[in-house]
């Protein structure tokens, strides 16, 4: 150990229970410290010796030379000022001293030199505000984590005396106001930890390192105490009396200032007190830090990250002993679901899923106070009724990556993020079993809201149906049902799960969940499509196209005020009415292979008396030269809707004619592949456009 005595004086008052450090005294009366708390650390630039003592949690200096902030300052090697800014940072120095034989010799220390006290106060405030910006991007309020948690990893300090270019003012009698230098312990590593602490006791880094005012001290009057031992005795004392007079409350971050400090009073710290190479300290330090921030540990991907930040939830309640082992076990993907207590024999794969993603659901939005109390402290997170909706999203995505452990393969864990503000209070499920809700979806409001809130994204997302919104999908193509190559648009979960809500789609909706939950019972194959009446159409594989087409985006959002486009023939893939009951061709890009057009007649013999009402020639109703009126387009609109309906009964009429005549001429299947899935193509895209026309209408009729 080779450290100046200013920096052990200045450091001492800080150090709690300093005896424990200290072994027996020898033969001639020395004490040395324990080899437990010494350490040695070799870095690329040198090596150094550190010393573990447990600290008073105040103490500590924020550090200007830390590299995450160095951009604020001129950089000393540039000969222009510039750079955004006319703040400069002092160089560092190794520390010079006499030694007992008069000569001067560098220690493990630092020093720089400041123009006066004004600029060492300023320093010290441009560098704790640069910090707090760059602690803005952390995904937790760390300020709250200590106060709740205390500070779990040691930081580090090194010693540095910062001195007064200008002499110190002097009052009446000749004494000066205050000192020339200044001993300080530096963060090298832990520079946002030692701010955080030093808020939670309302004082700043500054007046650690420069002295205390009176006032904080709970004294009257403007004056400065600069001493350590005696601003940090008389603030301690001040403290533990507030602790005192603070009554108990189970949550430290309601309490007093002494209550929020409680879990950082006492902090382990690594003091660096020695160096073979003290020339090189400052290098030494910094190295140490850098290999802190270049090599860390291990990164997660967005889906382990969650998985492992919602295991650490489970692990402390089962430490809390709020949960029994064996149910964290399963809900950390380390036990089979089958082993819950809740688990029954009769359940098929997707009930066993449902179980263990509900009980993840409740645990990560727990209604119970005492548990939200735990999960906040866990994730260093704000009060219930300030919980913000980035704090509600990762939880979202925690029980998404692991609801995901229960499926063939993981989904992107923002598939979860489907929660709004309302969920601050916690989740309460019904409780009822999977299969209950669906059998009763078709008719009860609860169950179907409880399917589709809490578990149509993921089932959606396991087989690839939706996704996460990965921002603009506008250069994406797809396949369509028939090969043709489909031009996708950008969607949001939310935006799906609304579609599914639409309540002229909740028979199919709940068709979709059904045909779902089939799949992932017979081996997890490909769901098939459901038809309007929510019935399977077996062979049919459900894909994205089809969940768009079917629940479009325009389900999912409000009623739009679309007014009628006043042109005579509008385009086809215009949203509103066709200008003729001749089904419109696709909205796609040129296919590469187009199917043959579908029968516009089915075979057999025709009554010669009627024409179908939809092959009316596209040039039968003249074309207006002028813009029609409004009661034109009125009476036009009409016309089209009762030809529609016309259309469509008459469709269904042919079928059964078709149906007749085949059964006698013993053609049970009279109509080829291709020319049916084209005609129903072109059926549920009619189905899809007439769904929007009543709400059409309702925005377009006078009130009553």
């Amino acid at each position: 150990m080779n450290l100046p005595r200013g920096a052990l004086e200045n450091i001492a008052p800080f150090v709690v229970e300093p005896e424990d450090t200290l072994g027996e005294a020898d033969a001639n009366g020395v004490r040395r410290l324990k080899g437990s708390a010494v350490r040695r650390v070799h870095t690329d630039a040198g090596d150094m010796v550190l010393a573990l003592v447990r600290m008073h949690g105040v103490g500590g200096v924020q550090w200007g030379h830390n590299e995450r902030i160095s951009s604020i300052w001129r950089s000393m090697a540039d000969p222009t000022v510039g750079h955004g800014t006319e703040r400069t940072l002092a160089p560092v120095r190794p520390w010079k001293g006499v030694v007992g034989d008069g000569s001067e010799t560098c220690l493990a220390a630092l020093e720089s030199v400041v123009p006066n006290r004004h600029a060492l106060m300023m320093n010290a405030e441009d560098a704790a505000n640069a910090l707090m910006r760059v602690d803005r991007v952390r995904p937790y309020d760390l300020e709250e984590d200590l106060v709740l948690n205390g500070q779990q990893d040691p930081a580090m300090y090194v010693p540095q005396q910062v001195r007064l270019e200008e002499e110190p003012e002097r009052d009446s009698d000749g004494n000066p106001l205050y000192p020339a230098a200044y001993w300080g312990w530096m963060a090298v590593r832990g520079n946002n930890r030692t701010q955080k602490r030093q808020s939670i006791f309302r004082l700043s880094s500054g007046e650690v390192l420069a002295g205390v005012p009176v006032e904080k001290l709970g004294r009257n009057g403007d004056g400065v105490i600069f001493d350590p031992h005696v601003w940090l005795t008389e603030f301690s004392t001040l403290l533990n009396k507030e602790y005192a007079e603070a009554t108990d409350d189970l949550d430290p971050t309601n309490g007093s200032r002494a209550r929020r400090a409680a879990a950082i009073a006492v902090v382990e710290s690594h003091l660096v007190i020695g160096t073979p190479t003290p020339q090189r300290l400052f290098r030494i330090v910094q190295m140490n830090n850098r290999r802190d921030h270049v090599h860390p540990p291990l990164e997660f991907d967005p889906i382990n990250r969650s998985r492992a930040l919602g295991r650490s939830v489970l692990g402390m309640y089962v430490a809390r002993r709020v949960m029994n082992e064996k149910t964290a076990e399963v809900l950390s993907g380390l036990a089979p679901i089958r082993e819950l207590p809740d688990a029954t024999p009769d359940m098929e794969v997707s009930e066993l899923r449902d179980l263990r993603s509900m009980k993840l659901l409740l645990e990560l939005f727990p209604a119970d106070a005492h548990r939200r109390h735990l999960l906040r402290r866990a994730l260093s997170e704000n009060p219930p009724s300030q919980l913000s909706k980035p704090e509600i999203d990762q939880r979202a995505r925690t029980w998404s990556a692991l609801t995901s452990e229960s499926y063939p393969q993981p989904w992107n864990p923002r598939v979860g993020q489907v929660f709004g503000l309302k969920v601050r209070e916690g989740i309460v499920l019904s409780g009822r079993r999977l299969p209950d809700l669906l059998t009763t979806a078709d008719t009860d409001d609860a169950a179907f809201e409880e399917l589709v809130a809490y578990r149509a994204a993921h089932w959606l997302a396991s087989f690839g149906i939706i996704e996460a919104d990965r921002g603009s999908l506008d250069g994406q193509e797809m396949i369509g049902d028939a090969g043709e190559r489909m031009r996708r648009s950008r969607r949001s979960v939310t935006n799906s799960l609304q579609a599914l809500r639409h309540e002229k789609s909740r028979i199919m909706a709940v068709g979709v969940l059904k045909a779902l939950v089939a799949a992932m019972d017979d081996g997890d194959r490909k769901p098939w499509q459901v038809g309007v009446s929510g019935r399977e159409m077996p062979g049919r594989e459900m894909t994205p196209f089809w969940f768009d087409r079917e629940f479009p985006k325009e389900n999912g959002t409000g009623r739009r005020k679309t007014a009628v486009t006043p042109r005579p023939a509008p385009a086809p893939s215009a949203p509103g009415f066709p200008p003729d009951p001749e089904p419109a061709p696709e909205p796609a890009l040129a296919p590469a292979h187009r199917t043959p057009p579908p029968a516009q007649e089915p075979p057999g013999k025709e009554p010669p008396e009627k024409e179908p009402v939809g092959k009316e020639p596209v040039g039968k109703e003249p074309v207006e030269a002028d813009e029609p009126t409004v009661d034109a387009l009125v009476t036009r609109v009409e016309d089209r809707i009762r030809r529609l309906h016309e259309t469509s009964a008459e469709a269904g009429e042919l079928l059964e004619r078709l149906r007749r005549q085949a059964d006698g001429a013993s053609h049970a299947r009279p109509i080829a592949r291709h020319r049916a899935d084209g005609a129903v193509r072109l059926v549920t895209q009619t189905l899809s456009r007439l769904r929007q026309l009543p709400e059409l209408m309702e925005d377009l009729t006078e009130p009553e």
